[in-house]
């Protein structure tokens, strides 16, 4: 028995002599073959840095994963309905959208109403008001502007075709903002009016107390900003009244448009997919979104027989807008509203605004 367990004591020494053995080869085989690499890795990543051509590309690719990164980390900021609690509201029609109002244009009756008096971010609806003043101003439509510096967009980074120093007409202009809800198109509208930017600012809020719009406010002609304030009560005023104008319901509503931009020609599409749905009779729209705004949508349609106005904001969802422009067309056809009583536009409801700044 002795003999045995000696003989089991030699064995696993031997064995242990040969892994030993072979960890001491490995180790010197991986210093001969990995450390030449490991050394090189420093030199190669100074090489790319320091190429001329590699390193915009390096750091572009570099970019873009930190922006996916923190797109995918970073929480969506809520809106500004989001925040005053207006998404907790319940509608018969279940609308996604926080504020809606339903008015019939000839008679004033609300056929459908949800917080419209909020006071909320209107996003790129601020684009009819200043179609609406560019309109109504008469001024040379063909006379060329071009596009500067200051009309890029500090206040979201928005991207945009029209490259600083394209020149357009400024009926080219107004059709991209008003279709195709161009920034750079709106601002340069409003940059180029006689006396500059803070002018025409002022007549666009000097123009909604005009037309009643008491909850109104505007610091910038394109909504980019969300101080772009206004009630969906005061927005159907304006599309009432802008329905009326040929200009902006041939621009809001054409369903494309192409510009020629030097040896370009930059093909642009409406905004709104509903445009190009036979089975709707648009008349004016302008679509609107900014994260504090949500998704945003004025129309005036003919819906079974009747000219309407439709104002939804801070919708949640990219469609639902759509969605719920569809929902309410479903609901007038299949439930027409009775014409019991003429209600005022602007005495239709009573005060319980929600103002946020």
């Amino acid at each position: 028995m002795s003999d045995f367990f000696d003989h089991r004591a030699v064995s696993m020494g031997y064995n242990m002599k040969r892994t030993l053995l072979a960890v001491g080869i490995f180790a010197v085989f991986s210093s001969l073959v990995f450390m030449p690499v490991l050394a090189a890795v420093p030199k190669l990543a100074s090489a790319v840095e320091n190429h001329p051509t590699k390193r915009p590309v390096v750091r572009a690719k570099v970019a873009k994963k930190s922006a996916l990164v923190r797109a995918a980390v970073m929480p969506k900021s809520p809106s500004f309905g989001q925040l005053a609690g207006l998404h907790g509201s319940h509608d018969a029609l279940a609308l996604k959208s926080s504020v809606a109002l339903v008015v019939d244009q000839e008679t004033n009756e609300v056929l459908f109403r949800k917080n419209e008096l909020a006071v909320l971010p209107i996003a790129s609806i601020t684009k009819l008001m200043t179609g609406l003043l560019i309109s109504e101003a008469k001024l040379p439509m063909d006379e060329m502007i071009t596009i500067s510096q200051d009309d890029v967009d500090m206040e979201k980074g928005s991207s945009s075709r029209l490259r600083v120093g394209t020149e357009l007409s400024r009926t080219e202009l107004l059709h991209l903002a008003l279709m195709s809800s161009e920034n750079r198109a709106a601002n340069a509208l409003g940059r180029s009016y006689p006396g500059g930017l803070q002018v025409f600012v002022g007549l666009m809020n000097a123009r909604a107390k005009t037309l009643g719009m008491m909850d109104t406010s505007y610091v910038e002609p394109t909504g980019l900003s969300s101080k772009n304030q206004s009630s969906a009560r005061d927005l159907a005023t304006l599309v009432n009244f802008a329905s009326g104008d040929a200009l902006l319901r041939e621009f809001s509503t054409s369903t494309g448009y192409q510009v020629a931009v030097g040896h370009r020609t930059l093909q642009y599409n409406n905004t709104n997919r509903l445009v190009k749905n036979p089975a709707w009779d648009i008349g004016l729209q302008k679509t609107g979104y900014i994260t504090e705004a949500g998704q945003c949508l004025v129309m005036q349609a003919k819906v079974a027989g009747r000219k309407l106005i439709m104002v939804f904001l801070d919708s949640a969802g990219k469609l639902s807008r759509i969605a719920d422009a569809e929902r309410v067309k479903r609901w007038v056809e299949s439930n027409p509203a009775p014409v019991s009583k003429v209600v005022p536009l602007a005495s239709a409801v009573v005060d319980q605004r929600v103002v946020t700044n």
